[in-house]
C-alpha cells in the first residue's frame, strides 16, 4: 500500500514537471511570438514613416523643380519678349526717321501742287505777274537748299557745286532768252522769259535735293 503511493505521489511529481515545463514553453513561445510581432509592427510603422516622409521629399522636390522649370521660362519668355519689344521699337523707330531730302522733296512737291492749282489769270499783265512771284517763290527755295547744302557737303564737293551753280545760272537765263524770242516784239514775250526761269529753278530745286542732299 505504502509502494502504491509513493509511485502515485512519484507520476503526479512528473506530471506536474511536464505540466510546468509545458506551460513555460509555452509563455516563452507566446512572448517570443508577441515580441517578433510588435517588432514587426515598429519596423512597419518605422518603415510606412520612412516611405512617407520619402514620398514627400519627392513630393517636396518634384514641386519645387516644377516651379523653377516654371520660372525659368517665364525669365526666358520675357527676356525673349523683351528682345523682341527692343528690336520692334528699334526697327520702327528707323522707319519713322524722316531725312532732311525727304522731307524737302515732300515741301517740292507741294509747292509743285500750289502751281498746278492756281487760279489762271485772264490778262496778260496779271499772267506775267503771277509768272513772276512764281519764280521767287522757286528762287528763294533754291537758295535755302544751297544754304543746306553747304553744310552737308566738304569742301571739295562745295567747290564743284558753286562751279556748277554759276554754270546752270548761265544756262538758266540763256535758255529762258531763247523761249523769249520766239514771241519777239509780242506782248507775251516778257511773260515767256519768266515763266521759263521759274519752271527751270523749280527743276533746279528737284535736282539738287535729289542729286546732293543728305
Amino acid at each position: 500500500m505504502k509502494n502504491n503511493q509513493k509511485f502515485l505521489m512519484g507520476i503526479l511529481t512528473v506530471l506536474l514537471v511536464i505540466l510546468t515545463a509545458c506551460g513555460n514553453s509555452s509563455n516563452e513561445s507566446d512572448n517570443h511570438s508577441s515580441n517578433n510581432s510588435s517588432n514587426q509592427n515598429e519596423n512597419g510603422e518605422s518603415s510606412s514613416k520612412d516611405g512617407s516622409n520619402i514620398d514627400k521629399n519627392k513630393t517636396e522636390n518634384s514641386s519645387e523643380g516644377s516651379e523653377t522649370d516654371q520660372i525659368n521660362d517665364r525669365d526666358e519668355s520675357s527676356n525673349h519678349t523683351s528682345t523682341y519689344s527692343s528690336e520692334g521699337e528699334s526697327s520702327s523707330s528707323s522707319d519713322n526717321e524722316v531725312t532732311e531730302k525727304e522731307e524737302y522733296l515732300q515741301k517740292l512737291n507741294e509747292m509743285e501742287e500750289l502751281d498746278r492749282n492756281l487760279e489762271a489769270e485772264t490778262t496778260i499783265l496779271a499772267m506775267e505777274e503771277q509768272e513772276a512771284e512764281r519764280f521767287k517763290t522757286w528762287d528763294e527755295e533754291l537758295n535755302k537748299i544751297y544754304g543746306v547744302l553747304k553744310e552737308q557737303l566738304s569742301t571739295e564737293q562745295m567747290a564743284n557745286l558753286r562751279e556748277e551753280q554759276r554754270n546752270w545760272i548761265e544756262h538758266r537765263d540763256e535758255a529762258a532768252k531763247e523761249a523769249s524770242l520766239k514771241y519777239k516784239g509780242g506782248s507775251t514775250e516778257s511773260l515767256e522769259y519768266v515763266a521759263t526761269q521759274a519752271t527751270l529753278t523749280r527743276e533746279r530745286c528737284y535736282e539738287l535735293v535729289a542729286k546732293y542732299m543728305k
